[in-house]
């Protein structure tokens, strides 16, 4: 059955990989992204381009009107669009911070709650929330990306037994290492003197092993992860986690079973 599906974050990466995946399985795809002009390919293949800034509830509201109008409803939102900050809590600017959780967080929430009433009302409708391995653990210098994956997870939860009434799915995806435009992303926004700063060797570790196992291909393909969108929009009864890519499940399984204390040596191996 052909569903209208909203995915934000669809101007590159796993949004776009999303979406031009489910156009050719013959839904009505939104993409709503920032940067409309990245997403003349989804335009080509039948899908919609709305420029949306998650941090922007008038550019929400306006994307949210102009599905409804046009389409009567959202079967699907595929709440993809965030990014990561690293560097140290020292250093990071609580303005950045704050910047973090209003696009990994609020942004996702705000228009969570304009297609929240249509899919109630309808007593119909999957949100799929695209979290992270983040969610579930944790890495040097991430403290306030995992901080959001981390509330991500639990608002997800939350918002499962809230809709549950209503017949409304609230799925959480949660990606291991994919090759995307993320790990240029926080290295470019890195907060921390790399140069003479009380944590500089630290952090030039972790900036040069990510680059490494970005270049020698160690990260995994978006498609691993729309395999997993694919099974939760298909499926009449999804799960409520669905987990794959580089390091997922090996590393979620070694933080749920040995400890915080060997884990954190685990962790600090790599950065000594």
């Amino acid at each position: 059955m052909k569903k209208v599906i909203i995915v934000t974050g669809a101007s590159s990466g796993m949004g776009k990989d999303f979406a031009l995946h489910l156009l050719k399985k013959g839904h009505i795809v939104y993409g709503l992204a920032r940067r409309t002009e990245k997403m003349a390919d989804i335009v080509k293949a039948g899908g919609k381009a709305i420029e949306m800034d998650v941090t922007n509830e008038e550019q929400i509201q306006k994307a949210v009107n102009q599905v409804i109008e046009e389409q009567g409803k959202v079967d699907v939102l595929i709440n993809n669009a965030g990014y990561a900050i690293y560097g140290t809590v020292e250093e990071a600017s609580i303005e950045t911070a704050r910047r973090q959780f209003e696009v990994n967080l609020f942004g996702l929430a705000s228009i969570t709650q304009k297609i929240i009433p249509g899919m109630r009302e309808r007593r119909s409708g999957t949100i799929i929330n695209i979290s992270s391995m983040g969610g579930k653990m944790y890495t040097p210098f991430g403290a306030w990306y995992h901080a959001t994956k981390h509330a991500l997870e639990g608002w997800s939860d939350c918002l499962r037994l809230e809709l549950s009434p209503f017949n409304v799915n609230v799925v959480i995806i949660e990606p291991g290492g994919i090759k995307t435009e993320f790990t240029d992303v926080f290295i470019q926004n890195l907060q921390g003197n790399l140069e003479n700063g009380p944590y500089a060797d630290s952090l030039k570790k972790v900036v040069n092993s990510s680059r490494e196992m970005a270049d020698k291909g160690n990260l995994s393909k978006p498609s691993v992860i729309t395999n997993l969108i694919d099974k939760a929009v298909h499926s009449k009864k999804p799960k409520t986690r669905y987990v794959a890519g580089a390091y997922a499940k090996p590393l979620m399984f070694m933080r749920k079973y040995l400890g915080d204390r060997m884990f954190d040596k685990i962790l600090m191996a790599q950065i000594k």
